[in-house]
C-alpha cells in the first residue's frame, strides 16, 4: 500500500509541475485512485483529522472568497489601485514594494490566504491602470504574504497547528518570530528589485494619467461598501481573538460570509458567483492524496528516520528540522506536513531540559513557512493565487512560479539558519 501510495503521488506531481493536465483534474484522479486501492477510505478521507481533508482550510476559503466577491461589487478595489498607484508615483518598482509591505502587514494579521484574496484584485486592476505584467507582483504578493504570515500565530494554518500542540501563545510566535520576519521582509524587497528587474518599466504617460484621477470616484455603493468592511472588521478581530474565543478560522469566515449575504441586497448567485471553485476541489483532492501518504505510514516513517538520527543533539535537529522542512513543504502542501511531524516534534521537546527544546518548533514553523513559498503547491497561498491569475486570464505556470519560489525560500532559510543558531543554540 506505502508503494502504491507513493507513486500515485509522485505521478500526479510530475503531471500538476508539467501542467499538461489541470491540476484539479489531477488531483481529483489521484484521491479516486487512493479511494480505489483501498489506500485510504471515506471515513479517513473526509472525517479524519490527521489523514483527511482539511475543512478548515477549504471552509475558510469558500467563506473568504465570498466576503471579497460582495466588497468587488463596491468599486473598494478600484479605490485601493489608483490610492496605492498615486501613493507609489506610478512607480513600478516603489509600486512593488508597497504592495509587498502592505501585504507581508496584513497577513500577520490575517491569514496569508485571506490577504491575498483582497490583494489580489487591487494588483490586477493597479497594474491594469500602469500597463504593468500582473505576474511579477502576484508572485512578489504571495511570497510576502508566506513571509509575513510567519510572525504570528494566526499568519499561516500551520502556526495554529504547531499552537495548539505546543500549547504556544500569540505573544509566543511575536517575541521569537517576528523579529526574524521583519529582516526577510527588507531582504524581500531587495530580491525583488533583481528578480522581476524586467518588470519595472515606467510609463510616465499613464502615470500622469493615473495621478490625475480621483480614487474616491471608484466607489459605486457606499453602503454595501460600509457593510462589507463592518463585517470583514469583525471577522479579522475573531481571527486575531481566535485564542480567547475559540472559534475556528473557517466558522468565522462561514459566519461573516452568510451574515453578509443575508444583510444586503446582494444575491446568493452573485455572492458565489466570483468562488474559486476548481481551486477549492483541488485542494480537496491534494489532501486525500497526501493523507495516503500519512495513512500508509510515509511521511511518518520518514519524520520517525530524521528524528531518530538527530536525537540528543539538539543543534542538529533543530537544523535538520529547518532545512528538512523547507524542502518537504516545498513538495507537499505544509498544512499536512505540520500536522504529521507537530507529534513527532512534541515528544523530540520533551527530551531537552528547561525548554531548551521549544526551539524546534520555531524551526518547524520557519521551514514550513518560509518552504511554502518554493513551488507553487507548497503553501495553500500559492494555489489560490494561480487559481486567480489563470481566472483572469494570465495563468502562472508552475516552472515560472518555482524558479523565482527556489531563490527565495534559500535566501530566507538561509537567513533563519543563523537566527536560530545564535538566539537560541
Amino acid at each position: 500500500m506505502a508503494a502504491a501510495a507513493i507513486a500515485i503521488f509522485v505521478v500526479a506531481y510530475v503531471l500538476i509541475a508539467s501542467e499538461k493536465i489541470h491540476r484539479t483534474a489531477v488531483a481529483l484522479g489521484g484521491a479516486w485512485l487512493m479511494m480505489l486501492l483501498h489506500i485510504d477510505n471515506a471515513e479517513s478521507a473526509f472525517f479524519s483529522e490527521e489523514t483527511g481533508v482539511d475543512w478548515n482550510v477549504i471552509f475558510l476559503l469558500l467563506g473568504m472568497m465570498v466576503i471579497v466577491s460582495v466588497l468587488r461589487q463596491t468599486g473598494v478595489f478600484e479605490f485601493v489601485a489608483i490610492w496605492a498607484a498615486k501613493r507609489a508615483r506610478g512607480k513600478p518598482y516603489r509600486l512593488m514594494v508597497m504592495l509587498v509591505l502592505i501585504t507581508a502587514f496584513a497577513s500577520a494579521l490575517l491569514d496569508n490566504v485571506t490577504t491575498v484574496l483582497l490583494i489580489a484584485p487591487v494588483t490586477f486592476l493597479v497594474c491594469e491602470r500602469l500597463g504593468l505584467k500582473v505576474v511579477p507582483y502576484l508572485i512578489a504578493e504571495v511570497m510576502a504574504s508566506n513571509i509575513g504570515g510567519t510572525a504570528t500565530l494566526v499568519g499561516d494554518p500551520p502556526n495554529i497547528i504547531i499552537a495548539s500542540r505546543a500549547g504556544l501563545s500569540f505573544n509566543d510566535f511575536l517575541i521569537h518570530l517576528a523579529p526574524l520576519v521583519l529582516v526577510l521582509i527588507a531582504v524581500f524587497c531587495l530580491l525583488c528589485r533583481v528578480l522581476f528587474r524586467s518588470a519595472f518599466r515606467y510609463d510616465p504617460e499613464r502615470a500622469k494619467e493615473v495621478m490625475s484621477l480621483n480614487e474616491r470616484e471608484a466607489i459605486t455603493d457606499r453602503r454595501l461598501l460600509w457593510q462589507g468592511l463592518a463585517v470583514l472588521a469583525v471577522v479579522i478581530v475573531a481571527f486575531v481573538l481566535h485564542p480567547v474565543l475559540h472559534y475556528e478560522p473557517s466558522v468565522v469566515a462561514l459566519l461573516g460570509a452568510g451574515l453578509l449575504v443575508a444583510a444586503t441586497k446582494v444575491t446568493t448567485e452573485d455572492a458565489l458567483r466570483e468562488v474559486e471553485w476548481p481551486t477549492l476541489v483541488f485542494f480537496a483532492g491534494l489532501f486525500v492524496m497526501v493523507g495516503g501518504l500519512v495513512r500508509t505510514g510515509v511521511i511518518g516513517e520518514v519524520s520517525n528516520f530524521a528524528a531518530e538520527q538527530t536525537e540528543g543533539r539538539l543543534g542538529l535537529a533543530t537544523m535538520v528540522l529547518l532545512w528538512g522542512s523547507a524542502l518537504i513543504s516545498a513538495i507537499v502542501d505544509n498544512i499536512p506536513y505540520v500536522a504529521t511531524m507537530s507529534p513527532i516534534v512534541a515528544d523530540l521537546v520533551q527530551g531537552y531540559p528547561g525548554g531548551d527544546g521549544q526551539v524546534l518548533w520555531w524551526a518547524l514553523a520557519l521551514g514550513a513557512d518560509l518552504g511554502g513559498n518554493a513551488t507553487a503547491i507548497g503553501a495553500s497561498a500559492n494555489v489560490v493565487v494561480l487559481g486567480i491569475a489563470a481566472r483572469n486570464g494570465t495563468p502562472i505556470s508552475f516552472w515560472h512560479f518555482t524558479k523565482y519560489g527556489i531563490v527565495v525560500t534559500l535566501a530566507t532559510i538561509a537567513l533563519a539558519t543563523p537566527y536560530l543558531w545564535l538566539r537560541y543554540l
